[in-house]
């Protein structure tokens, strides 16, 4: 029997894992996500890369996302 999963429990499954995160403005951020707080989603995310069009345009440390600019996020 499938058990259909709940996005939040995806999301915590995720954790310490790598995702890639899609910001409003076409911004994508790809990271190790180390954590996330329920009511706003904002994100924090450690060894980052910054792409455009899939490709890598600078790599950053830690980055602190702010719930409201996500337009997803991918395991």
């Amino acid at each position: 029997m499938f058990m259909a999963k709940r996005p939040l429990d995806i999301l915590h499954a995720s954790l310490n894992g790598r995702v890639v995160v899609e910001l409003r403005g076409g911004r994508e951020y790809r990271g190790t996500l180390e954590g996330y707080d329920h009511p706003h989603m904002n994100v924090v995310l450690k060894n980052v890369e910054e792409l455009h069009r899939g490709n890598t345009m600078r790599k950053l440390g830690n980055v602190i996302v702010r719930g409201d600019s996500i337009i997803y996020i991918s395991p």
